[in-house]
């Protein structure tokens, strides 16, 4: 294995970020999304171990994702070993593949979004220059799977374009219908304690309109942040997972893939 001498660590914005347990929690906005995407819902449909349960699926994919942004050496391998075979048609019958740079870095897009939109509601907002920087770090974070780049935009402005445009084209299809009841009201993993208005509001607009949920839960949003904020305040075990309080530790060490 190769390290990496990318420039994350621990005075980075994705280290301190990422593994906030919070970014667990905001998750079904991201997934939302993602079962929107024609082929990225056919590929859980088709290919995942938990077909039925996306929950289930997200508990197995999430913690490596989030683990490559904190690990010493190069774990691309683990990425191309778990997508190759990811491929088929999607309910309109186009040919897809895990590994096409442009579903993967809109699945990746939908991470980051989640991510600014866990930072900016749980725990403070950010400056114009902290979002580029956060977005920089974001993309050498994509950098590490080992997928094209062709896909991903070079500043902060120029993704909310590329990720509002692709949204834009989203739509309901037989896949994204299969899993709407788990997306508007999760059922396994942390996420199925969180109150269901709270998971209506951290949803992406675009999956809101599409799923029709309704948007009214901002007062509940506001009180189940303060509540979440004060128990991210108990100490470094209370805020983040497993993989990033260990890499955050003054000393240092390598990352597992466990989200504990």
């Amino acid at each position: 294995m190769v390290a990496h001498d990318d420039g994350l660590g621990p005075d980075t914005l994705l280290w301190e970020f990422l593994g906030d347990r919070r970014f667990l929690l905001a998750l079904p906005r991201a997934v939302g999304l993602q079962m929107l995407h024609p082929a990225i819902a056919r590929g859980i449909r088709e290919h995942s171990r938990t077909p039925r349960h996306i929950w289930m699926h997200a508990r197995h994919t999430v913690p490596q994702l989030v683990a490559i942004a904190y690990a010493d050496r190069d774990l691309s391998s683990v990425i191309r070993f778990g997508h190759e075979d990811v491929k088929g048609r999607d309910d309109r019958g186009t040919r897809y593949h895990a590994l096409n740079p442009d579903i993967f870095f809109f699945q990746h897009a939908t991470y980051v979004d989640t991510l600014v939109t866990m930072v900016e509601t749980f725990i403070r907002p950010l400056a114009a220059d902290e979002r580029e920087r956060l977005y920089r770090e974001c993309s050498i974070w994509y950098r590490r799977y080992g997928i094209s780049t062709r896909a991903m935009p070079q500043t902060w402005p120029e993704f909310e374009e590329y990720f509002g445009g692709a949204c834009a084209e989203l739509r309901v299809g037989d896949d994204a219908e299969y899993y709407r009841s788990q997306v508007v009201r999760p059922d396994h993993w942390v996420v199925r304690w969180t109150p269901t208005p709270v998971v209506g509001r951290l949803l992406h607009p675009r999956t809101r309109e599409l799923f029709g949920v309704a948007d009214t839960g901002s007062g509940a949003l506001h009180a189940y942040a303060a509540w979440r904020k004060s128990i991210a305040a108990l100490g470094p075990r209370h805020r983040w997972v497993d993989v990033a309080e260990r890499a955050m530790r003054p000393t240092g060490q390598a990352a597992g893939v466990s989200l504990g």
